[in-house]
C-alpha cells in the first residue's frame, strides 16, 4: 500500500499538470497536506500507510488545530485540501473509502463583503489626477509651500495607478489577473480583456470609456518607462514597475492602499475591494447573477451570490436612515 508521502507527491502533481493549478494554489495545498503528514508521523517512526488513515485520525487533526489555537477559516482550508486530496485517492482507486468525507467542516459565519458606494469610487477614481495627488500629498505632510513641480517617472507613475484602479473597478479583475495581463490581452478597438482566471480558465471581459481612457494615456507612459529602464521594448506585460518588469500583486496592494488612503482617508480599501464594487454596483443597477459570474470568473453561482448579500443591507442601510418608520 502507498505511503501519504507517495500519495502526496501524485496528488500535487495532478494539480499542478492536470488541473492546472496556480503555483500559489499548488503551495498551499502542499504546506497543509504536509502538516498533516507531520501529524501523523511522530519523528523516527515509518511513515503512516494511506490506508490507515480514517476519519477518527483527521477529526485528531482537526482538534490539534483548534487546540493551537488556530482561526476556524484556517481549519477550514486545511480540511478542504484534506478533503481534496483523499477525493483524488479515491478517484484513482488508491484509496476505496474517503475518510475526510466524515469530517464536519467547522461552521463559519457569514461575511458579507464591505462594500464602496458608486458615489464613493467616482469620488476615488476622479481624483487620480496628478495635480489632485499632488496637492493631496503637500496637505498630508502638512507643506505651505507652492506646489513643486513633479518628475517625469512620479507622472508616468501616476498614469500607471490610475489605469490600475479604473481596470480593476471597470473589469471586476482579481488582482493576479491584473498582474498577468499582457499587452495581447487587450482589444482596444472593441474594449474588451482575454483574461487567464484561476485554472487557467480564459474569459473575455469589457471595459468602458473612462477605463480606455486611462489606459489610452497610460501606453505613452509605458513606454517611457522601458526607456528609462534600458529594457527590452518587446517587454509583455502592460502593467510595469519602475525597472520595466512585471507588477506584483504585493505592489498592486500597495498602490489602491496608498490612493485610497492619500485621497478618501478609507483605511479599508484593497484591490479586491474594487472586485466587490464592480459585482454590486453591477448587481445594484438590474444586471443579471450568472451574467455576473461569468465576467467574475466564479466556477459556482454560490460564490457570486455574496454580492446578493451585500446589495441588500446597502438598501437596508438606506431605508433605515431614510423611511420616516423605519
Amino acid at each position: 500500500m502507498q505511503t501519504i508521502q507517495t500519495a502526496l507527491a501524485k496528488f500535487l502533481h495532478y494539480l499542478q499538470y492536470v488541473r492546472n493549478a496556480s503555483p500559489k494554489t499548488i503551495e498551499n495545498y502542499k504546506v497543509d497536506l504536509e502538516q498533516f503528514l507531520a501529524y501523523v508521523t511522530p519523528p523516527g517512526e515509518k511513515p503512516m500507510a494511506l490506508d490507515a488513515v480514517d476519519h477518527l485520525v483527521i477529526r485528531e487533526f482537526v482538534n490539534h488545530l483548534y487546540d493551537r489555537g488556530l482561526e476556524k477559516s484556517s481549519i477550514a482550508r486545511k480540511l478542504a485540501a484534506l478533503r481534496s486530496f483523499f477525493r483524488f485517492c479515491v478517484r484513482e482507486h488508491v484509496l476505496k473509502r474517503d475518510p475526510a468525507c466524515l469530517v464536519s467542516r467547522p461552521k463559519l459565519p457569514k461575511r458579507v463583503p464591505n462594500v464602496s458606494t458608486p458615489e464613493e469610487m467616482k469620488n476615488l477614481l476622479d481624483l487620480m489626477t496628478p495635480e489632485a495627488i499632488a496637492q493631496a500629498t503637500r496637505k498630508r505632510k502638512g507643506s505651505q509651500r507652492p506646489p513643486v513641480k513633479r518628475s517625469a517617472a512620479a507622472q508616468d507613475r501616476a498614469l500607471r495607478d490610475r489605469a490600475i484602479l479604473e481596470i480593476l473597478y471597470a473589469s471586476g479583475l482579481r488582482v493576479s489577473e491584473l498582474t498577468g495581463l499582457d499587452i495581447t490581452s487587450i482589444d482596444a478597438a472593441e474594449r474588451m480583456i482575454h483574461v487567464y482566471g484561476k485554472r487557467r480558465k480564459e474569459r473575455v471581459v469589457p471595459y468602458g470609456s473612462k477605463a480606455h481612457e486611462a489606459l489610452e494615456q497610460y501606453w505613452p507612459a509605458r513606454q517611457r518607462i522601458i526607456q528609462r529602464a534600458k529594457s527590452d521594448a518587446r517587454i509583455k506585460a502592460v502593467f510595469l514597475n519602475k525597472s520595466a518588469g512585471r507588477l506584483t500583486k504585493r505592489m498592486v496592494f500597495e498602490i489602491v492602499r496608498k490612493y485610497a488612503r492619500l485621497l478618501t482617508h478609507n483605511l479599508d480599501l484593497h484591490p479586491h475591494s474594487l472586485r466587490h464594487a464592480f459585482a454590486t454596483h453591477l448587481l445594484a443597477d438590474g444586471a443579471d447573477l450568472r451574467a455576473i459570474q461569468e465576467l467574475l470568473g466564479h466556477a459556482s453561482l454560490s460564490t457570486t451570490q455574496r454580492y446578493t448579500h451585500a446589495t441588500i443591507e446597502q438598501l437596508m442601510t438606506v431605508y433605515d436612515k431614510s423611511h420616516p418608520h423605519a
